[in-house]
């Protein structure tokens, strides 16, 4: 997982003369099946062309939802499913998974009422399976304006009162690939297919770009899965198999606020005035809110938010929190996700499923689109088990069934969510006692886990050490773990997906991004080209973060 090793895994890669299983695409689904088959004996390999997560799976709504949308469609088998699983995800994850208690309010005239509501969570309750701590409540209007006295007072009924759960979703990726390659897994970033090698009119190959040093070369294996999110279509064309069914992409837009100026208690899921919903959530000190969603053809790498995206979630904020008078300039971060959902040829746009779906191709191609966060395990497991009875017919060979149900992801090794708040409070102690900020512990637990020791023990050798770097120790700690343990090659992985400060946390990404980049160029001995690119690269990302066009 070394960057600095990075033309060695490069090496095993190439001088494997056929894995079992090459996954295109490191978003969660990727991430997902090169897990799922690595633990059940596959010689297995996961390859993105950008960084790990760097499309859709670091750019959602960072919930991992439960399947209450799905009862309006009365698919009660999908709500349970999804129910269930969420908790899976929780179980194997908790560092990077919260429970999160969600108010519903309704107002008069609006989507949900009293009624309807309870209703709903009661038979979600029921289908999921949601544990008694976690089953939804109904408030009356005193009681709602209680929990959160910013929503409007005028029409107010009351509120259902439910559990969401709220995740940091590029590093729940990264902790489920990490995960697949303590296990065996090959995985590499910044490497591009280009095309498919062929044999008897079956792929049995790619031809990859390393993009970091323009090398080129070939892979091959046994199967092959396209799990590329919005560039599924992109590689099922390569093939030619693109036929039938394709992906409509569309964008969802999140703005960030400090909670200085929007001091959310309660994470809220409200109508906005189109009759769409939109979540206001408080994270640490900030509250994010979003999203929209508006039909894309841009660059699928470089989505952007456009002042009529701001504008529209800025409204939606103003119907519903109409005491708060924000404005344009009280937005710190954004960001832009597209999702890839599944239209079929001659149907009506209404008729985009958002379900996950598989395509196979007369060439052996499997390619996997749609689906949610939440659900990526037991995609993972459908598509897999699909490549495992392939590989029974052809060969014989015998693989065992998905065992990552109850799989702790890395830094998720703690006995769970119960193990979880034992293990939080002695490591924060830990932190604290070398020097770390309570605040600074919480954070490092939260996001790296059983993790947390090493960067402990990083910055513990960094502020003993008589550097004449100048870095901040902390800083350091977790950039030298990012780059040995999380394959981070751009100061943009690391203050993006491995940190998620660009969003959350900007003025520390102006504050640190000088250090950092020369750091990086010192470690990588970058060129001058090179280190004004990786700065010119991270500029961009910033602007593109706070600049609305």
């Amino acid at each position: 997982m070394s960057t600095m090793i990075r033309d060695d895994m490069l090496s095993q890669l190439k001088s494997e003369e056929q894995l079992d299983l090459l996954v295109i695409g490191g978003g969660i689904t990727g991430a997902g099946i090169v897990l799922d088959a690595t633990t059940r004996g596959l010689k297995t390999a996961v390859v993105d062309m950008q960084d790990f997560a760097a499309g859709t799976s670091s750019r959602s709504t960072k919930l991992v939802h439960g399947g209450l949308r799905y009862l309006k469609g009365l698919e009660f088998k999908l709500v349970a499913e999804v129910g269930k699983e969420r908790e899976v995800v929780y179980e194997n994850g908790p560092h990077v998974t919260t429970p999160e208690w969600m108010m519903l309010p309704f107002h008069k005239g609006g989507t949900f009422g009293p009624l309807t509501t309870n209703i709903g969570l009661r038979l979600y309750d029921t289908l999921a399976g949601v544990k008694k701590s976690e089953r939804r409540k109904m408030l009356s209007r005193e009681e709602t304006l209680a929990k959160e006295p910013l929503l409007k007072e005028s029409g107010l009924k009351g509120a259902g009162y439910y559990v969401e759960y709220k995740t940091d979703d590029a590093r729940l990726t990264i902790e489920v690939i990490k995960k697949a390659v303590e296990h065996g897994a090959i995985a590499v970033n910044y490497l591009k297919v280009t095309d498919f090698i062929y044999e008897n009119g079956k792929v049995v190959g790619v031809h990859v770009i390393d993009l970091l040093t323009n090398e080129t070369d070939e892979i091959y294996a046994k199967k092959i899965i396209n799990a590329c999110g919005p560039w599924v279509d992109d590689l099922r064309e390569l093939d030619k198999s693109k036929k039938g069914k394709h992906l409509y992409i569309t964008k969802g837009v999140h703005l960030v606020f400090s909670n200085r100026v929007f001091p959310l208690q309660q994470a809220i899921y409200f109508d906005a005035p189109d009759g769409r919903m939109i979540f206001a959530i408080p994270r640490d000190s900030k509250t994010y809110v979003g999203t929209t969603d508006t039909p894309f053809e841009g660059n699928l790498a470089q989505p952007t938010a456009t002042a009529e995206d701001r504008d529209y979630i800025l409204h939606a904020i103003h119907e519903m929190f109409p005491t708060l008078h924000l404005t344009a300039a009280d937005v710190e971060s954004s960001w832009a996700g597209v999702r890839p959902l599944i239209a079929e040829d001659g149907k009506n746009p209404d008729e985009i499923s958002r379900k996950d779906e598989i395509f196979y191709s007369d060439s052996g191609l499997l390619s996997i689109a749609g689906g949610k966060l939440t659900g990526y395990r037991k995609m993972a497991e459908q598509i897999v088990d699909i490549v495992v009875k392939q590989l029974k017919e052809e060969e014989g060979i015998l693989y065992s069934s998905s065992i990552t149900k109850d799989l702790p992801l890395a830094g998720g090794e703690v006995g769970g969510s119960k193990g979880f708040q034992a293990f939080k409070i002695q490591a924060i102690k830990e932190a604290v006692q070398v020097g770390i900020s309570d605040k600074d512990a919480a954070r490092l637990v939260k996001r790296y886990g059983t993790n947390v020791y090493r960067i402990v023990d990083l910055y513990k050798k960094e502020k003993g050490s008589q550097s004449s770097e100048a870095i901040d120790p902390l800083v350091l700690a977790e950039l030298t773990y990012s780059i040995y343990n999380e394959w981070v090659c751009r100061p943009i992985d690391f203050f993006i997906r491995r940190t998620s400060a660009l969003f959350f946390d900007i003025d520390w990404v102006r504050e640190h991004k000088q250090s950092v980049c020369e750091h990086m160029a010192k470690v990588f001995r970058w060129t001058t080209e090179e280190h004004r690119k990786a700065v010119s690269e991270l500029e961009d990302a910033i602007q593109d973060a706070v600049q609305f066009l």
